[in-house]
């Protein structure tokens, strides 16, 4: 690396030290005050992101790891939070499907950078019952759909007339047979055993509390920050 990369390379680095984070007003967290369900804290901080009018709420990074024990990632919409766990979709066949057949345990990660705040979830993902997944299936999109029965998520794409005539192929296939299902389209849902809540500060002395399942409920931790 010569005297140019180097300086290039702390330019970056300053550049970035100099973006500004937690710019705006911060609301307040006191764990002593948390439910006993993590649930009902997560969706508390969801309605506040939805009400302060916070851009894609619902997204959230689902981090899983390949047959080779290498880590994968990708940003999805949360689909519901219920008894059963957190709940998102996705198709048998596509990377994330594979690698939950083989390993089918993830996390999700939640971020809300106007508010600070971060949740962190881990623990075992199970498939859906056929009439979830034909249920989440029929409620997608018309052209989500046809996207999903070509069932070519993640490959190599070498012509871009290709995709749009198979596309046209999968629309036209849909308005004929409009309550189409696409076996492998499944509805996952991940059972908790941990849920961490960050909440940021402007003085970088953040709050943490980490939920971890126990045999007759949830038992709270406050974390270091």
């Amino acid at each position: 690396m010569d005297d140019t990369d180097h300086g290039s390379a702390r330019a970056t680095r300053a550049w970035l030290r100099g973006i500004e984070v937690f710019a705006g007003p911060l609301p307040d967290f006191e764990p002593e005050r948390a439910p006993a369900d993590p649930v009902r804290l997560f969706l508390r901080w969801l309605s506040d992101a939805v009400a302060d009018g916070l851009r894609d709420p619902h997204a959230m990074t689902l981090s899983t790891v390949d047959e080779s024990g290498d880590p994968d990632a990708r940003v999805l919409i949360l689909k519901g939070v219920d008894d059963g766990g957190w709940r998102f979709a996705g198709h048998a066949f596509s990377p994330k499907g594979h690698q939950l057949a083989v390993h089918p345990r993830a996390a999700l990660t939640f971020y809300w950078p106007e508010h600070g705040r971060q949740v962190r979830v881990r623990g075992p993902v199970t498939p859906g019952t056929a009439r979830d997944n034909a249920q989440d299936f029929l409620g997608r999109s018309v052209t989500a759909r046809a996207e999903s029965l070509m069932a070519r998520q993640s490959q190599y794409l070498g012509d871009v007339c290709e995709r749009d005539q198979a596309l046209g192929k999968s629309l036209a296939l849909i308005e004929q047979e409009p309550s189409l299902v696409d076996s492998a389209w499944t509805l996952y849902a991940l059972a908790p055993v941990e849920v961490e809540f960050w909440q940021a500060a402007k003085d970088r002395v953040h709050t943490r509390l980490r939920y971890e399942r126990a045999a007759d409920g949830w038992e709270r931790f406050r974390l270091w920050s």
